[in-house]
């Protein structure tokens, strides 16, 4: 796969005070805390500009600010209990998760991505025989890693409680040595225009390193998301070999992605 570069999706110098507010509540949802230095530069407005974000996401009852920063709210236990955060449409995940790891077969080597669909694929490869599965995702790996005859392998770096993830510059690292058949990648967000996009830019650099380690790359997302555009932008859409939604699709957008080379999968 070629370079792609790390880029906004949007000028963001233009964003209005609601869109970016959504934007670094997403953001947050993702990482689980941020700097206030490290929106500011983001979204390339004022440190005081971002404490009023803040201040109002935590009026709506969202996160908690802390000196320097926010976090985000979430329920007592709810990493403890390997809940993930983005439960919607999950009628829709589950299906894209029967059709996705209907495509693993026996003493194959995959990587899963962190999310809910890709949880989704998990849950279905448990009959197969003699998997090695590499996963950025500690609850892919407590599910997987008890299934007798799989290799379930881990990088290390910096745990995010929201996705249930490992990230960082060492699961980058890690990524390097790899060699799969198979990527199944989860994403915020993927239009023909906008591409591949996401919340932060944590994870954007171990999504590439997954890429690259991969031989055949699968985007695993609900229709929901098509259109839908994100913070940063990973790619284009030839970043993806085959793309696993559900048919809530529309025609126009199944032309749109098999003009770009992109096979399509409905799930039922």
């Amino acid at each position: 796969m070629s370079e792609k570069p790390l880029t906004f999706t949007e000028d963001i110098t233009g964003l209005l005070a609601e869109p970016r507010r959504r934007k670094i509540l997403e953001w947050l949802q993702e990482e689980g805390s941020a700097r206030v230095r490290d929106l500011s530069a983001a979204f390339q407005v004022s440190e005081a500009t971002i404490r009023q974000d803040l201040e109002r996401l935590e009026r709506d009852g969202h996160i908690s600010r802390e000196h320097g920063g926010a976090h985000l709210n979430r329920t007592p236990g709810q990493p403890g209990a390997m809940v993930l955060q983005h439960m919607e449409n999950m009628d829709r995940k589950r299906r894209i998760g029967a059709r996705a790891a209907a495509l693993v077969g026996d003493g194959e080597t995959i990587i899963l991505d962190a999310g809910t669909t890709t949880t989704e694929v998990a849950t279905r490869l448990a009959d197969r025989h003699n998997l090695t599965v590499i996963t950025n995702a500690l609850n892919i790996a407590i599910i997987l890693g008890a299934i007798p005859g799989f290799a379930v392998h881990l990088p290390g770096g910096q745990f995010k409680s929201p996705t249930l993830s490992i990230s960082g510059d060492k699961a980058v690292e890690y990524f390097h040595n790899i060699y799969a058949g198979k990527l199944f990648l989860a994403t915020a967000g993927v239009g023909p225009e906008s591409g591949l996009t996401y919340p932060s830019f944590a994870d954007l650099e171990l999504k590439k390193a997954m890429i690259n380690a991969a031989s055949h790359v699968y985007l695993v997302a609900d229709s929901t998301k098509i259109n839908k555009s994100s913070f940063t932008r990973l790619g284009a859409l030839e970043l993806i070999h085959t793309f696993v939604t559900d048919d809530g699709i529309s025609d126009r957008d199944a032309r749109e992605f098999a003009l770009r080379g992109i096979e399509l999968l409905i799930a039922d």
